[in-house]
């Protein structure tokens, strides 16, 4: 039987998609990716990923992103409070997310980036519900935080610490994010985390329509050309198999740990049947 996939982390609600986004779905389904976890960015999202979810059958995510807090208003931690209370009963709400701290993009505000990161913490909580986070040279920033204020666990995204702050991690019950970036030869630190950690802390995740894998890059006359390379959940199993290789695992080994993982970060995936292949839409 061909193995089945939850891809983690999915911006399918992005606009380099609306030109094809039934025909992405149909490719991540036939690939086997039956699952995919819809984090929002800005409270003007929430609806969009919201209604794909339920469309397709997959899960999603409410939060404000730290690289969009600069436009978002004060209030905004008001809307997704009321999100997450009006939406409180719906099965497909698995997380608060995208959220956390981005120490890496200069000229950020990063007191507001921190202001709105508790606060999130704060209605995640009250919610019960996991994270999920946005991590860029702001790993033990977001740890402090977590340390302050108790949370279900949930997922550090693209994950590029160091061993000590992945154990952090881990022992607050999060899994964290493996993507494209492992695909790339020189991505030294992130392929020895990806090979050395304990299998329970690894989740696989594409990150579409970003971070595309080493195969999917454009050469340098592409790039000259104006042409940028789209990730997509399909690939998620080619992904699968470059954590394989590294690990020195069967692909079946592979679907099955990441499966096993998601289901404990995420539990609300539990809740969730697995779609059809043949759904499309929207």
């Amino acid at each position: 039987m061909p193995e089945s996939w939850i891809d983690t982390h999915c911006h399918l609600d992005a606009s380099e998609f609306d030109g094809d986004r039934p025909a992405v779905i149909a490719r991540a389904r036939a690939a086997g990716v039956t699952m995919q976890v819809l984090p929002a960015v800005m409270a003007s999202h929430f609806d969009r990923v919201r209604g794909l979810a339920h469309a397709q059958g997959l899960a999603y995510a409410l939060g404000i992103h730290p690289l969009y807090v600069d436009r978002s208003a004060d209030d905004d931690i008001d809307r997704l409070a009321r999100a997450l209370v009006d939406h409180r009963g719906d099965p497909r709400l698995v997380a608060v997310g995208e959220i956390g701290l981005d120490h890496f993009v200069a000229g950020l505000d990063l007191a507001r980036q921190e202001r709105f990161y508790l606060a999130q913490l704060e209605l995640a909580r009250a919610a019960g519900l996991p994270v999920i986070l946005h991590v860029r040279r702001s790993a033990d920033a977001l740890l402090k935080g977590l340390r302050r204020i108790k949370v279900q666990g949930g997922i550090a995204h693209a994950f590029n610490g160091s061993r000590e702050q992945a154990a952090a991690f881990t022992g607050l019950g999060f899994a964290l994010g493996f993507g494209g970036a492992m695909s790339f030869e020189r991505a030294l630190q992130i392929r020895r985390l990806a090979t050395e950690l304990p299998t329970e802390a690894l989740v696989l995740e594409t990150d579409a329509p970003d971070i595309p894998p080493q195969w999917l890059v454009r050469n340098v006359q592409q790039r000259a050309a104006g042409e940028r390379a789209r990730n997509e959940p399909a690939e998620l199993p080619r992904i699968a198999g470059v954590l394989a290789q590294l690990r020195g695992l069967a692909i079946a080994e592979v679907a099955a740990l990441n499966t096993r993982n998601a289901l404990r970060v995420l539990p609300g995936l539990q809740r969730l049947p697995t779609p059809p292949h043949g759904i499309g839409g929207a």
